[in-house]
């Protein structure tokens, strides 16, 4: 570390959620500082976690959140705002676009938490995600440590700026019908059967987060993403609860396929249930009737799941991040995020590596079509050796054309890119866009979760008329 104790908080920091905090008023309090930023699948877990942790040590405790940004989009703290309220964070947020605090104490990894004790003195540091035990044990111990004059017993109240009260609140999965929209109501904790004019017909989940099974009034699920149907099964990538979960349709029965409700890898399960594995952070799944793929964001790989067999593998990704092309588990992924698969192709949006991919389901070869590195982004139109695209995190086939709709997350547009060679083309719409997170196509129709608006738009491709579905108003 840089510095050995951190005095003041440096000016330059905006706290976006709530009012400035100073170290004085830390005094006699452990301090955990957590950088992070808005885009990781690694940061949102570890701040879910150490939520918890530090729920047992609250009167003495204070955690502290440092948004250094990767992305260009991430340095407007009105996106960090919103990725904060979409997890559910209720502590203090410092925006540090100018990386201040990052440099004073040597960071350069996300996630990284520095850990001060009751006299502001740098203790210790924890890097990556995987730290909700070793956090747990040194902050039990610097208050072992105290004595009863050293140390503050307060606890302070949560700190939010709420989202406006609206019928949907990010959402960020879509899967259409030929008479049916289902939503992930992401920030609900519940998923939508619609009609296609936006009037709710069914609610799967109570709207409380959780892991549970059970008829239409009974299931819990928790921050659920992406959905996919085949024949009369509707399929949730439920994010908060690492797990794959199933709705059947014909009655609104819901099941856990797989996933233990506890965020970890294949190594060491690959031989149990399905049901028994953890999962780390699925955001999409698609597939077809004897096989499904998952979008396994916080694990950097795509998961295979055998229905018929009932057990999983993993089809892509070495768990490692990055953009790599090769077969099977020796390739490098960015926190997959959406899926389009087309015949024996699976298609990919890498969010955390601007890309788009492709990856074949017998072989487990991946190559890339757009995409040039992990930290190569930005807004650019054409072939796709110079097409740049920000933190993309939906994807759907055209049902009418072979071409890929692509939610560009953090450039707030949607773009297109014509498979076979075709280049990288933006779809102008004469509507705000804030951060869509899914997209798909039915005939003549796209549909776009608007997440950060909170709301659900149908657009008719070829007139590009807007329209927002009503949807619980």
């Amino acid at each position: 570390m840089s510095i050995e104790q951190l005095k003041v908080f440096p000016e330059e920091l905006d706290w976006i959620n709530g009012e400035p905090l100073t170290m004085e008023d830390q005094r006699g309090r452990i301090v955990v500082l957590l950088f992070w930023s808005a885009g990781s699948a690694y940061c949102q877990n570890l701040m879910m976690e150490v939520q918890q942790v530090l729920a047992k040590h609250s009167e003495s405790t204070t955690l502290i959140a440092v948004h250094s940004p990767k992305f260009e989009a991430e340095r407007d703290a009105g996106v960090v705002l919103k990725t904060v309220n979409r997890i559910g964070f209720r502590h203090p947020v410092a925006h540090d676009p100018s990386f201040a605090l990052w440099q004073q104490f040597d960071v350069n990894s996300w996630p990284t938490m520095v850990l001060l004790d009751h006299k502001g003195s740098v203790a210790g540091a924890l890097v990556g995600d995987d730290q909700k035990g070793n956090l747990d044990h040194a902050v039990a111990r610097m208050l072992d440590e105290l004595g009863p004059d050293e140390r503050e017993y307060e606890n302070h109240p949560p700190v939010f700026k709420p989202e406006p009260r609206l019928p949907l609140a990010f959402p960020s999965g879509l899967a259409v019908t030929a008479n049916h929209l289902y939503v992930a109501d992401t920030g609900h904790h519940r998923i939508l059967e619609c009609t296609h004019d936006g009037r709710i017909l069914r609610q799967f989940g109570t709207g409380n987060p959780g892991l549970v099974d059970g008829h239409t009034a009974e299931s819990h699920f928790n921050m659920p993403r992406g959905l996919c149907i085949i024949r009369d099964a509707l399929y949730v990538a439920d994010s908060g609860s690492h797990a794959l979960r199933r709705i059947a349709l014909l009655n609104g029965e819901a099941d856990t396929l797989a996933g233990n409700g506890q965020r970890g890898g294949l190594d060491g399960y690959a031989n149990l249930p399905p049901e028994q594995c953890p999962m780390d952070a699925p955001w999409a799944v698609a597939g077809s009737f004897d096989k499904l793929f998952i979008a396994m964001a916080g694990a950097h790989q795509i998961w295979e799941y055998d229905q018929v067999k009932r057990s999983m593998r993993v089809l892509s990704g070495t768990g490692q991040f990055g953009l790599s092309d090769a077969s099977g588990e020796r390739t490098l992924l960015a926190q997959p995020a959406a899926l389009a698969l087309i015949q024996q192709t699976l298609y990919m949006a890498d969010s955390a590596a601007s890309a788009i991919r492709g990856v074949h389901t017998l072989g487990g070869q991946t190559h890339t079509l757009i995409g040039q590195g992990v930290y190569d982004f930005g807004d650019h139109e054409g072939a796709r050796h110079v097409a740049l695209l920000q933190y993309p995190t939906g994807l759907a086939l055209d049902v009418k054309a072979p071409k890929l709709w692509i939610a560009d997350t953090y450039n707030n547009q949607i773009k297109t890119l014509r498979l076979g060679g075709g280049e990288l083309k933006r779809y102008e719409l004469n509507y705000p866009l804030r951060q869509p997170a899914a997209v798909a196509s039915s005939d003549g129709v796209l549909w776009i979760a608007n997440t950060n608006a909170h709301e659900i738009l149908r657009v008719d491709v070829e007139t590009r008329q807007v329209k927002r579905l009503p949807i619980g108003e």
